[in-house]
């Protein structure tokens, strides 16, 4: 082989040789440099893996001590709850406890009364025969010694028997009603009495008019305007009419609508207070004033429904109850009544065993009609029926409205209580003022009623009308007579008066004889 040729493949191979070796070195340096870049990249994989844990568990634990506080929290209320419902449930038993009781007491009570009646019966049955016995006895004996026939026998002894009968009935009824009177009066007195014990209100009289105080005199003309263009803009927007006389630093405001009163003394005293008084601010601040006491109004229904554990009512009859805020009837406040007859209805329902809020309910609402008695034409009665059968009232609800002041029968025992704790709520002392004239006129109208008699020489109305006293001729009135009189006055007065409380009626029969000694 020619030289040339081996040293041209000594060369290739070398070159070979080289080339590989090269690669190698290359492959040698890449692989490190790789191995390099992989650890780095593992080792801030690491670091990102530790920093995820750490927030991870630190995330945990801040979970963990929210649930726990939640938990905590969760559990404090349920014991509250749990509290709560545990001194629910002691008032609850402690009040069956005392219903038990007083039913107890009342069973008691009816067990006597009917053993006492039935051994009263049973001696009027006895008293009958013995009678009849006594009566077919004489009349044997009187045909004996007379010569009367049977049936004049019988006239007379007839009539012997019936004088007596009506002296003994005339007994019994004293009797009677003075057992009756003593009972119902103890059992009567001792629930009104714990009523009233457990219900204190103190009385505010209000009228039908409204002052508001001005700083000084000179805001008076401020009020009237230029050429009374104020004050006729403040009675154009509320309705009502304003008296400015002589008395110093005073307006009245005069108005039968006691809402309009109301809107027209706000609007004033913030006009006075803001001093910016023109026919433009009037309409304004009246605006806004009437909006506010709409408001006023519907929270203070809200307020008394709350009050009161009255549930399930329409939000009309709502605003109504809060309506009776600004009324009132003989200087008491209207909802201040309505919410004194509920609490004494309920009070009184509970003793007897009733529903305790079917009779809060018929109490607040027995006035009803006095919201809108002011606006609308017909009686405040005949108003609150038709409201209570607008909203679907119970019936007995709306008896206790028709009845409380003797229009229709009552028809059971609710109706009774609401008409006793009306009366109770108006005759407390302060709770109403009451005209001089009116005052008067029911004196006279008693004392005549008790004169319309025969046989009556005198009456005396005294204890301001509570009583009626009444002087009778003695030979025309007897004992007997004089017992049936007092029933009859008493019929008389409950028929043609009304009035609060009780009236007393004393019948008085007096026998004197005089001689003069010469």
């Amino acid at each position: 082989m020619p030289l040339d040729a081996l040293l041209s493949i000594m060369f290739v191979l070398i070159g070979l040789i080289l080339g590989v070796i090269v690669m190698i070195v290359l492959s040698k340096l890449g692989y490190n440099r790789t191995k390099q870049e992989t650890k780095a990249l593992l080792e801030n994989s690491r670091i990102e893996a530790d920093n995820v844990i750490r927030e991870a568990v630190l995330e945990g634990k801040t979970q963990v001590y929210e649930l726990k506080l939640a938990a905590e929290k969760e559990n404090k209320e349920r014991r509250s709850e749990l509290t709560n419902y545990e001194n629910r449930l002691d008032r609850r038993e402690n009040q069956i406890v005392a219903r038990e009781k007083s039913l107890t007491s009342s069973e008691q009570s009816l067990e006597d009364r009917t053993k006492k009646l039935n051994a009263k019966y049973e001696q009027l049955d006895k008293m009958e025969l013995e009678l009849q016995a006594q009566i077919d006895q004489q009349i044997i004996e009187l045909q004996k010694v007379s010569n009367l026939t049977h049936e004049e026998a019988r006239q007379q002894i007839l009539q012997k028997v019936e004088l007596q009968m009506e002296n003994e009935v005339a007994t019994l009824i004293r009797e009677k009603e003075e057992e009756a009177e003593r009972t119902s009066e103890l059992i009567a007195k001792d629930i009104l009495a714990n009523a009233i014990d457990r219900f204190s209100q103190d009385e505010v009289t209000e009228r039908t008019i409204s002052v508001v105080q001005l700083p000084n005199e000179e805001m008076k003309g401020r009020i009237i305007g230029r050429e009374g263009r104020n004050i006729r803009a403040i009675e154009a927007a509320t309705g009502v009419d304003l008296m400015i006389d002589d008395t110093p630093e005073v307006i009245t405001i005069s108005c039968f609508n006691p809402i309009r009163r109301e809107i027209a003394r706000q609007a004033l005293e913030i006009l006075i207070k803001d001093g910016r008084i023109q026919p433009g601010r009037i309409e304004e601040v009246v605006t806004k004033v009437s909006q506010d006491l709409d408001r006023t109004i519907q929270k203070a229904g809200e307020d008394t429904v709350y009050e009161l554990g009255i549930n399930r009512i329409d939000k009309e009859m709502v605003k109504m109850i809060g309506r009776l805020k600004y009324r009132t009837s003989y200087g008491q406040n209207a909802l201040q009544h309505s919410k004194e007859v509920a609490y004494l209805a309920g009070m009184m329902a509970a003793e007897l065993g009733l529903n305790q809020t079917l009779a809060k309910r018929a109490g607040l609402l027995h006035d009803i009609g006095k919201a809108m008695d002011f606006e609308v034409e017909g009686t405040h009665v005949e108003l609150g029926v038709r409201l209570a059968k607008k909203y679907g009232e119970n019936p007995v609800v709306i008896n206790a409205i028709e009845s409380h002041h003797g229009d229709v029968a009552k028809s059971g025992l609710i109706s009774n209580l609401v008409s006793a704790a009306d009366t109770l709520s108006a005759a407390r002392p302060g709770a109403r003022y009451e005209s001089y004239e009116n005052y008067i006129q029911r004196l006279e109208q008693l004392e005549n009623i008790a004169k319309s008699f025969d046989g009556v020489e005198q009456t005396f109305a005294i204890q301001a009308g509570r009583e009626i006293r009444v002087m009778v001729l003695p030979d025309k009135i007897d004992d007997t007579r004089a017992t049936l009189l007092a029933r009859e006055i008493r019929d008389q007065i409950e028929q043609n008066m009304t009035y609060p409380g009780q009236i007393k009626v004393t019948v008085i029969r007096e026998v004197r004889k005089q001689e003069i000694a010469k």
